[in-house]
C-alpha cells in the first residue's frame, strides 16, 4: 500500500476507533448513570439499545446512501452529526433525553460506518491488500474498545458526563484529518435512481419492534408482547415485498443468494448478541453485586481487549494458513467456551476465577470478527460494497440490540421484585445462558461454511483441478514482502 492509502486507512481506523471507545466508555458508566438519573434496569438497557437500534435500523439506508450520494460526503457529514449528539448526551438530565441523544448518535454511526468501510473495500484491490486493510480496521475497533474500558472507568469515577464529552475532541480531530486526507471522487451517477424510503422505514420499524418485543417480554402482558412481535414481523414482510417490487431497492434481494454472505451475517448477529449481552451482565455483576468501582471494573474487563493486538498481527497469519472459514469457526467456538466458563459465577469469585472467561472472549473476538468482515464483502461488485458493508453492520447491531434486550428480559424475569444479592445472582445466572446459546448457534452456522469448503475442494479434486478456496487468499502480515 502506498503512503496515501495508508493515510486514508489511518483516518478511517480513527473513526471506527471512536465508535469502539464510545461504546466501551458508556458500558462501564452505566451503573453511575442509573444512580444519577434514577433509571430502572429496562431503561438503562435502552441507553445502550437506543444506540444500536438507531445504528442497525438505519444501516441499510446508510449503505445505500454511500453508494448513491458519495462515500466521502456521507462519511464527513455524518461524522459531524456523531460529534454533535455525542456531546449533547452529556447534558441530559433524565433518561428519555439521554436515550434520544444516543439514538441519533447511533443513526449517525449508521451512515458513517458503511461509508468508511466501502472507502476501504473500493480503495484496495480484492485480495491480500484489502484483507490486510480490513483486519487492521477491525483490530483498531477492538483497540478503541480496550482504551474505552480504561478511560471510561477513569472518567465515570469523576463524572459520567465526561464519557460523552470526551469523544467530541477525538471526533473533531478525525473530522479535520478526513477533510484533508480522504481524496475527492466523482459523484456517483444517480440517473433514475432514488432512495427507497419505504424500504428504509419498514426495515427500521421491524428492527425496533422486534427488539422492543424482546425487552418488554419480562414486564408486559402476553397479548402486548405477541402484538409487538406480530407487528414487527408484518413490517418485515412488507419490507421484503417492497424490495421485490421497488425499481431501486434498498436491498437487492439477489445479493442474499450468496451462501457465504448469509452465513457471515448470521454469525455476526449471534456474535454481537453474545458479546454485548455478556458484557452488560458482567458490568452489573461486578459493580452492583460485588460493589467494584467503575475503574476496577474497567481494568477487570480490559483483558477482553487483547483482540486489539491479535487482530492485526496473529489473525492475518492464521487466515493466510487456514482460511477465513476455519479461523472464524475456532473464534466462535472459543466464544462458547468463554461464556460456559462464566456460567457458574458465584458471589465471591476472585478475579483469577473470572480471568479465563475474559481472556478467552478476547481471543474469540479477534479470530471471528475480522474474517467475518472479509467474507461478508468479498466477491461483491464495487457499486454494492456499501450495501454489503451495511448488511454486515446491520446484522451486528441488530444482534447487539437483541442480545441486550434478551439478557435484560431474562434477568428481570428471574430476579422478580426481589433485590437481594441471592436473587440478583440468580438473575445473572439465567441471563448468562443467552450469550452461551447465541455462541453455540453461531458455531453450528459457521460449521456449514467448513462443509461447503470441503465440498468445493473435493469437487475440484475430482475434476483434476488445483483450486484454492476463495477464503484462503493469502493475507499480508506486518513486514511481509509484496
Amino acid at each position: 500500500m502506498d503512503g496515501r492509502a495508508w493515510a486514508v486507512l489511518f483516518v478511517l481506523c480513527g473513526a471506527i476507533f471512536l465508535e469502539g471507545i464510545d461504546v466501551a466508555m458508556l458500558n462501564v458508566a452505566l451503573p453511575s448513570i442509573r444512580a444519577d438519573l434514577d433509571m430502572s434496569t429496562g431503561e438503562l438497557q435502552w441507553v445502550m439499545s437506543a444506540y444500536v437500534v438507531g445504528y442497525g435500523g438505519f444501516m441499510l439506508l446508510g449503505g445505500r446512501a454511500a453508494d448513491l450520494f458519495g462515500r466521502r460526503q456521507m462519511f464527513l457529514f455524518w461524522l459531524t452529526v456523531f460529534l454533535l449528539f455525542s456531546g449533547l448526551g452529556g447534558f441530559a438530565d433524565n433518561g428519555p433525553t439521554l436515550i434520544a441523544a444516543r439514538f441519533v448518535t447511533g443513526v449517525a454511526a449508521a451512515f458513517m460506518t458503511p461509508a468508511g468501510l466501502s472507502i476501504i473495500t473500493t480503495g484496495f484491490p480484492e485480495g491480500p491488500q484489502r484483507d490486510r486493510a480490513l483486519l487492521v480496521y477491525s483490530g483498531t475497533a477492538a483497540g478503541g474498545f480496550s482504551v474505552g474500558l480504561v478511560v471510561g472507568g477513569l472518567l465515570s469515577s469523576a463524572d459520567w458526563r465526561w464519557v460523552f464529552f470526551a469523544p467530541v475532541v477525538l471526533s473533531f480531530v478525525i473530522l479535520v484529518a478526513a477533510f484533508v486526507l480522504i481524496p475527492r471522487s466523482e459523484r456517483p451517477v444517480r440517473t433514475g435512481q432514488r432512495v427507497d424510503v419505504l424500504g428504509a422505514l419498514t426495515a427500521t420499524g421491524a428492527i425496533v419492534l422486534l427488539v422492543l418485543g424482546v425487552e418488554r417480554a419480562a414486564h408486559a402482558s402476553v397479548v402486548q408482547t405477541v402484538g409487538t412481535f406480530a407487528a414487527g414481523l408484518v413490517l418485515l414482510a412488507v419490507f421484503v415485498l417492497a424490495e421485490r417490487r421497488a425499481p431501486n431497492p434498498l436491498v437487492r434481494l439477489g445479493i442474499l443468494r450468496s451462501g457465504s454472505l448469509v452465513r457471515a451475517n448470521l454469525a455476526a448477529l449471534l456474535l454481537a448478541a453474545g458479546f454485548f449481552g455478556f458484557q452488560f451482565i458482567a458490568v452489573l455483576y461486578l459493580q452492583e453485586l460485588r460493589g467494584w468501582s467503575a475503574l476496577q471494573t474497567s481494568f477487570a474487563l480490559l483483558v477482553i481487549g487483547v483482540d486489539a493486538a491479535i487482530s492485526p498481527t496473529l489473525t492475518p497469519r492464521l487466515v493466510n494458513r487456514f482460511g477465513n472459514a476455519r479461523v472464524t469457526f475456532v473464534g466462535l467456538l472459543l466464544a462458547a467456551v468463554s461464556y460456559a466458563l462464566f456460567l457458574p459465577v458465584g458471589d465471591d469469585w476472585t478475579y483469577a476465577a473470572m480471568f479465563p472467561s475474559f481472556i478467552t472472549l478476547g481471543l474469540a473476538f479477534s479470530l471471528a470478527y475480522g474474517p467475518l468482515t472479509i467474507v461478508a464483502t468479498e466477491g461483491i461488485a464495487e457499486e454494492e460494497q456499501g450495501l454489503a458493508g451495511a448488511l454486515l453492520y446491520t446484522a451486528f447491531q441488530f444482534g447487539a440490540a437483541l442480545g441486550l434486550s434478551t439478557v435484560t428480559a431474562v434477568s428481570t424475569a428471574a430476579t422478580g421484585d426481589d433485590g437481594t444479592p441471592g436473587a440478583l445472582l440468580d438473575g445473572y445466572h439465567a441471563a448468562l445462558l443467552v450469550p452461551f446459546t447465541a455462541a453455540v448457534l453461531a458455531v453450528l452456522i459457521s460449521a456449514f461454511g467448513l462443509r461447503g469448503r470441503r465440498r468445493t475442494t473435493e469437487d475440484a479434486a475430482t475434476r483434476g483441478e488445483a483450486t484454492a478456496p476463495a477464503d484462503t487468499t493469502p493475507v499480508q502480515t506486518a513486514g511481509a514482502t509484496r
